[in-house]
C-alpha cells in the first residue's frame, strides 16, 4: 500500500476520534471523509458535514445511504466558515478539511483563503480538549498556490500554549502533492 496524504490523515483520525463522538467534515466533497467519520463515531456518534455545492451534498448523501450511515450525519449546504452555527464551543472531537475543489467537479469552484482561515479559527473554538483538526491542502493546478501559502502562514500564528500544529509533506513526490496538517488542542 502506497501511503498518501489522505491515508495519513485517516490513520491519525482513527487514533483520535472516539465512539459516540461529534465530528465535523468541513468540506464534504464526495462524502468519503464524512462516511469515514460516521464509521469512527459509531451508532451513538454524529457527523455534521458542510459544502457549498449541491453536487457534493448529493454525492455524500448517496454514499452514506449505500453504506447504511445516513442516520449518523447531518448534511448542510453551507460554507465551512459557518460551522459555528452547528455546534457549541468545546463540543467537537475532530474537524476535517480538504482544501481545493470537488473531485470530478467544476474546477472553477474551490476553497479560498478568506473563508478557509475563518473556518480553521472557528474549528479551533469548537474543539474539545484534546480534539483535533485534520486538513489536507490540495494546491497547484487549477487552484494555484494562494490558499496554500495563506494557510501555511496562518498556521504559524496559532497560539502554541493551547495548540500543537504539525505540517507534513512528501519531499520526494513529483508535482504538487497535497500537504497534511494536524492541529491538536492542548489542555
Amino acid at each position: 500500500m502506497k501511503l498518501n496524504t489522505l491515508g495519513i490523515a485517516h490513520l491519525f483520525l482513527e487514533q483520535r476520534v472516539p465512539k459516540g463522538g461529534l465530528c465535523i467534515d468541513a468540506t464534504m466533497g464526495r462524502g468519503k471523509d464524512t462516511a469515514f467519520l460516521c464509521e469512527l463515531v459509531g451508532e451513538e456518534g454524529r457527523v455534521i458535514a458542510f459544502d457549498i455545492q449541491q453536487e457534493a451534498l448529493d454525492s455524500t448523501e448517496a454514499l452514506l445511504r449505500e453504506k447504511g450511515l445516513r442516520e449518523r450525519a447531518e448534511l448542510r449546504l453551507q460554507s465551512h466558515a459557518e460551522m459555528d452555527t452547528a455546534a457549541e464551543p468545546g463540543s467537537v472531537d475532530a474537524v476535517v478539511f480538504n482544501f481545493g475543489y470537488l473531485p470530478g467537479g467544476d474546477h472553477t469552484i474551490f476553497t479560498h483563503p478568506e473563508t478557509s482561515i475563518v473556518a480553521i479559527d472557528k474549528a479551533l473554538t469548537l474543539l474539545k480538549d484534546h480534539g483535533v483538526v485534520c486538513a489536507c491542502i490540495y494546491h497547484g493546478g487549477d487552484t494555484g498556490y494562494e490558499e496554500r501559502d495563506a494557510l501555511l502562514e496562518h498556521l504559524k500564528t496559532i497560539d502554541p500554549k493551547h495548540y500543537t500544529v504539525l505540517v507534513t509533506d512528501f519531499r520526494n513526490r513529483p508535482g504538487d502533492p497535497p500537504i497534511a496538517v494536524f492541529i491538536l488542542k492542548e489542555v
